[in-house]
């Protein structure tokens, strides 16, 4: 029996994705299965643009508010929680959109994924105060010096992933470039149609991200954060508060600087999660490459494109 060809729909933030995912589900009978770990989190909605209840009563979405802040979620789960929602959709007769920006993700549910040790609370904090003393860019500096291969590939700005890779150097003695290269090769249960969804004009995308942070602001990014600030049980250590907006607002209410120096390094942050997102999209050399459309006849014409691949007729 040939396997289905399902649609992986990839791009940086704000470049218009989910949008366009919702089109396409409306078209062609999908559900949504969510490549985004910060989707994953109850009570973080507006700093993380997720789809209003409504939408999500029309359309299905999957792994969207599946876990409490304070818990983790790795890539692994990921891949498991993602092939099972693709195989239960596949067996309602629809048709499985997998869309976000989260490329870790994508590469664990496309290549497998390392059999890695698990978190270990001590050996974390450990690190983070380190990081607290000499900076991440250090501690960045020194997993060169360990493993060249992955300090390449992280981002000396990307704590939560320099933080894993020197972890698991602590755990088990071995380098994480060494745990990437025991992933086997198992064949996927789908044909993966790569579609990366991004604009030509960074400039262009670098004022969406600016003027969509400032309309999440304006729906109560502030109050939402300030609601997990006075749980208790949170703290900006855990990858739920390491989102991007979602850190820097934290240091604001912490009072580690004003409101216009939190917008300042929010943006920036942004702008370097997409620049991050760009270096891995383009690894993807066997993806369809379209221009977001912002115009309702520009999404309709990536629609139609994008049909046209999956060899779906009206």
């Amino acid at each position: 029996m040939s396997r289905p060809k399902i649609l992986l729909l990839m791009g940086p933030t704000a470049a218009g994705k989910s949008d366009l995912a919702i089109e396409l589900a409306r078209r062609l009978g999908g559900e949504i299965v969510s490549v985004d770990s910060s989707l994953v989190y109850r009570g973080m909605d507006i700093g993380t643009a997720k789809p209003p209840p409504a939408l999500r009563a029309e359309i299905p979405h999957h792994l969207v508010d599946i876990l409490d802040p304070a818990e983790s979620y790795s890539a692994g789960r990921f891949r498991r929680d993602a092939l099972a929602a693709v195989e239960a959709i596949l067996a309602r007769g629809r048709r499985p959109i997998l869309v976000g920006g989260t490329m870790l993700y994508f590469n664990a549910l496309l290549r497998g994924i390392a059999p890695l040790p698990p978190g270990d609370a001590a050996v974390r904090a450990a690190i983070d105060r380190e990081a607290a003393q000499v900076g991440w860019v250090e501690l960045h500096r020194r997993l060169a010096a360990l493993d060249s291969e992955a300090a390449a590939r992280i981002h000396p700005n990307d704590p939560q992933r320099i933080q894993r890779a020197l972890e698991v150097w602590r755990l088990t003695g071995r380098p994480l470039s060494w745990w990437w290269r025991q992933v086997g090769q198992e064949t996927l249960p789908f044909q993966p149609l790569k579609v990366v969804i991004a604009p030509r004009d960074r400039q262009a995308l670098h004022r969406r991200i600016e003027a969509r942070f400032h309309a999440m602001l304006e729906a109560g990014l502030i109050e939402e954060v300030e609601r997990l600030y006075r749980r208790g049980d949170l703290h900006p250590g855990l990858p739920s508060m390491r989102s991007v907006g979602y850190r820097q607002v934290w240091g604001y209410l912490a009072g580690e600087y004003d409101d216009a120096a939190m917008i300042d390094k929010a943006v920036i942050a942004t702008r370097q999660l997409a620049k991050r997102q760009f270096t891995w999209l383009r690894r993807e050399r066997d993806a369809l490459w379209l221009e977001g459309g912002q115009k309702e006849e520009g999404v309709a014409c990536l629609v139609e494109r994008i049909k046209s691949e999956l060899e779906v007729n009206d």
